[in-house]
């Protein structure tokens, strides 16, 4: 196996936070971890290494929760990725996903995996279960499509966040089973919730949950890694749902679904749907024709792209009585 080697680059400064970011440049030398890349299925001069070295940024393996009163670390505002399963529900919030992006995790007995791309936007849940296998999951310190590489504990195999499969190691084009999560504020959760359970910044790990780390990068147009392809219909960061039914993707930009009366209804690969939009939290859901809820991604505008050119998008002309797709 050839190995990466990684350049210094000038550090990006965002929010007066510094970033000292490595990329890698070429398959020469290797990575201090090295993983398999024997076996892979994308170029391996698109995996570039995000600066921190393989678990550097921590998974959690065994959360502590709180009730939903004594969460007095969160305002309103702050943004949460929220679980149901019967009447069970739990909500992560994104100030420690931050610094953790993986959470490993049960609810109501079923396995979970909830993780986070700050860089990709990206909140998204899945099942560890793959062949039988119960996996359990850690940060590779790796990016592909600036999007998080994470790797499984019994293969070291590793995979994609956005696209749910395993692109290096043993179990290359493996795919994991996306579940319904929730991407909104603090405030709309626990009023949808009020019963929840949250995610407690008690993590075994010396972090200042208060302090974002990315602070004004979601403001910012430049990307720090580089990503292919780009589509300039849309700014980099703007907020879109991504949703995949039969094989189609389609995106659902927010700029256009504030232009819509909430639900939206539409079809894709022959299934109905309707689309809920909440611009007072810049969240949106999808449902299928009986009520209920599709796994789908919240994520910028670039990474939906990068990950699907072929992708549909949803646009609303200027007359009201009139919606189409593009």
């Amino acid at each position: 196996m050839k190995a990466l080697s990684a350049t210094k680059i000038p550090t990006l400064a965002i929010g007066g936070i510094a970033f000292a970011c490595l990329f890698l440049l070429g398959l020469s030398n290797t990575p201090s971890e090295k993983f398999d890349f024997s076996n892979h299925s994308i170029p391996l001069d698109q995996i570039f290494s995000g600066g921190p070295p393989k678990d550097g940024i921590p998974a959690i393996f065994d959360p502590v929760f709180i009730q939903a009163t004594q969460a007095t670390f969160l305002n309103d505002q702050d943004r949460v990725l929220g679980l149901v399963e019967g009447n069970k529900t739990k909500a992560y919030p994104i100030k420690i996903l931050n610094w953790h992006e993986i959470v490993n995790d049960s609810l109501s007995e079923k396995p979970v995996v909830v993780t986070y791309c700050p860089l990709c936007g990206t909140g998204i849940g899945f099942s560890p279960m793959v062949n039988n296998r119960h996996l359990t999951f850690g940060v590779s310190g790796l990016l592909y499509q600036s999007d998080m590489v994470m790797y499984d504990h019994k293969t070291e195999s590793l995979w994609s966040q956005i696209s749910m499969e395993a692109i290096a190691g043993p179990m290359t084009g493996a795919k994991l089973t996306h579940i319904f999560l929730e991407h909104t504020t603090w405030g709309e959760w626990k009023k949808a919730h009020p019963t929840t359970l949250v995610l407690s910044t008690k993590t075994g790990v010396l972090r200042d949950y208060q302090r974002d780390p990315y602070l004004g990068y979601a403001q910012r147009a430049d990307l720090m890694f580089p990503v292919k392809p780009i589509d300039s219909r849309f700014p980099p960061k703007a907020w879109v749902l991504g949703l995949t039914v039969g094989g189609t993707f389609k995106a659902y930009p927010f700029s256009e679904l504030k232009k819509v009366k909430s639900p939206l209804h539409d079809q894709i690969h022959g299934q109905d749907l309707h689309i809920t939009f909440n611009e007072k939290a810049q969240s949106a859901s999808a449902f299928d024709a009986h009520g209920h809820p599709l796994p789908t991604v919240m994520a910028f505008w670039f990474a939906w792209y990068a990950f699907h050119p072929e992708t549909d998008v949803f646009t609303m002309p200027d007359a009201p009585s009139n919606q189409k797709t593009r």
